[in-house]
């Protein structure tokens, strides 16, 4: 089964608003509007002025979000929109037609038009709000063996819309939601069918940790060791350090030092991190001889998600 091409995405709150005084009005067709990110976007309005001006008279009219000295910026002039904005107007009618829309694209737009006489202008306020959204994997716990990871946008999408999931960057099935057993070490994104490209970053566990140290030639006992873990993994990963045969973290975050470093502190130590998806640990022995400190990655040992499943690696020195 493959994803369905891609195409126009555009979810309108179809309520109109009216803004008018003394014969100028802005009716705007739409009071919200949700997007997808990378969609195609059209707002519309129409608009009317008193009697007495002519159709000719109208000078310009054109879209806008932002301000400068006071004065509408024209979207057409807007560096930020280059190349992605059109108007369109047929009569009394007008339309703001956004291609490639982005999130930085969220915001009020209004519409504006003046005659050929100073100071004689009109702009419907409030505007149309913009909300384009892009997609996050959010991550829960159905039970003690499953997470629920579901499809996210940072706007309500209205009716039904078809969510694709991938699974390790391939097609994996169709749904909002998906329940994954806990201590999967795959990796899931999503996106709104027809929008392929515009897929949510991945979640998953952390990978084995890296873990380094400092200094990493020999030093004199009475010195310091600092310890540094990292580890690929999405949501982010928090770190905890322990020592082996001891119940009590020694430290929790990425880096750790141990200062007057002597025999006493030789032994194993580990890194663990974890995030919502699991964890994973690697171990790094620290060993004090002939009075002098040395530190070795005599062993790497990595538990990824289930505690059970043991993967050991040769031995490195540094």
């Amino acid at each position: 089964m493959s994803p369905s091409a891609g195409g126009l995405v555009v979810f309108l709150l179809s309520v109109q608003v009216i803004q008018s005084q003394d014969g100028w009005r802005v009716n705007y067709h739409q009071t919200d509007v949700c997007a997808a990110k990378g969609s195609t976007v059209k707002i519309s309005c129409d608009y009317t002025y008193p009697h007495g001006i002519r159709y000719s008279d109208i000078k310009d009219r054109f879209w806008f979000t932002k301000e400068k000295d006071g004065e509408p910026v024209d979207l057409r002039t807007d560096s930020e929109y280059s190349g992605r904005v059109n108007y369109t107007c047929y009569s009394k009618d007008c339309y703001l037609i956004i291609t490639d829309v982005r999130e930085s694209d969220s915001a009020e737009y209004k519409f504006t038009f003046m005659t050929n006489k100073p100071g004689e202008k009109y702009t419907g306020s409030p505007g149309v709000t913009l909300s384009v959204t892009g997609f996050q994997v959010q991550v829960g716990r159905s039970d003690s063996t499953l997470f629920e990871l579901t499809c996210h946008s940072s706007c309500v999408l209205p009716g039904h819309r078809v969510y694709v999931w991938y699974k390790n960057e391939e097609y994996f099935m169709t749904g909002s939601s998906l329940l994954v057993s806990s201590g999967s070490t795959d990796r899931y994104s999503c996106y709104l069918g027809g929008y392929w490209d515009q897929r949510s970053p991945a979640v998953y566990g952390p990978q084995r940790p890296s873990v380094s140290v400092s200094p990493s030639a020999e030093m004199l006992e009475g010195g310091s060791v600092t310890l540094t873990c990292s580890a690929d993994a999405n949501p982010a990963a928090s770190y905890t350090w322990y020592k082996e045969h001891e119940d009590s973290p020694r430290a929790s975050g990425q880096i750790f030092t141990i200062t007057n470093f002597t025999a006493e502190h030789s032994g194993n130590y580990y890194c663990e991190a974890q995030n919502e998806m699991g964890r994973s640990n690697s171990t790094l022995r620290l060993i004090t001889s002939s009075g002098k400190s040395h530190a070795f990655f005599c062993s790497l040992t990595h538990y990824i998600h289930n505690p059970t499943k043991e993967v050991t690696h040769s031995k490195r020195g540094l």
